[in-house]
């Protein structure tokens, strides 16, 4: 079970962990989190093509509902509470984000763009630094990634990425953003081909929109097979104008 922190219950959390990392370094990073990095490295920042899947299938994380690769938190019922606390969330997010509407200003302050190379729809910008504190603490005011649509001049800043660690639970994602109003998803069960096959491999089996969605499977294939890519995300669009559209997956 991974420990969740909240900014508004621990504030002191987050420097803690912090001063450990300065003073430390990966040390200082529990060795289920490193060996979490180093899969997640090895299956999917060598890859591009493996990149560019996980980032479509997150855009349209909805319509891959039935898909054997994406898992998705079960909806609650909201409550006064939970749409009282997602209202909060946003009213600190919009904010904190003003200044990334110049997207020098992301990069300034470490968020880099994933995938420049490749097109897309949206564009992630990713802070990894800020991705790691999301597996110990939550401040919705510092999201792992900015979420932005090229246009001729640059780009427009559109939304925003929480994450937090793979081993968390329902009821911890919960704590950070309320089920009943917000969906977080997983990528699950990615077969991903040999190295030395990875230019060349049949993207109909292997990746978060092939076939092969077992590990028997994939082991036949000759692949490496992973239960779960990455950790829970969730998207936020904080300039839109009602929950459904700021919440939609």
């Amino acid at each position: 079970m991974a420990h969740v922190t909240t900014h508004t219950r621990f504030p002191g959390a987050r420097m803690v962990v912090v001063g450990f990392v300065a003073m430390f370094g990966l040390i200082a990073m529990p060795a289920i989190h490193q060996r979490d990095a180093a899969a997640d490295s090895d299956a999917g920042e060598t890859d591009p093509h493996m990149q560019s899947g996980a980032v479509e299938s997150m855009m349209n994380s909805a319509s891959m509902a039935g898909s054997p690769h994406m898992r998705f938190t079960a909806h609650r019922t909201p409550t006064p509470d939970d749409l009282a606390r997602a209202d909060r969330l946003i009213e600190e997010l919009r904010p904190a984000l003003e200044k990334y509407r110049d997207y020098h200003v992301a990069l300034q302050d470490g968020y880099r763009q994933f995938l420049p190379k490749v097109k897309l729809p949206i564009y992630h910008f990713t802070n990894r630094r800020e991705g790691f504190f999301e597996n110990f603490s939550f401040d919705p005011t510092k999201p792992t990634s900015l979420l932005y649509k090229k246009t001729p001049e640059g780009f427009d800043l559109v939304g925003a990425m929480y994450t937090a660690s793979r081993r968390a639970t329902e009821e911890e994602l919960d704590q950070r953003v309320p089920l009943s109003v917000a969906t977080w998803h997983a990528h699950v069960n990615i077969c991903v081909p040999p190295k030395a096959q990875r230019a060349t491999a049949d993207r109909t089996k292997f990746g978060p929109k092939g076939s092969i969605a077992t590990k028997a499977a994939c082991d036949e294939a000759g692949g490496t097979f992973y239960p779960q890519l990455f950790g829970w995300m969730v998207h936020v669009h904080p300039f839109e104008t009602t929950r459904e559209r700021i919440w939609a997956h």
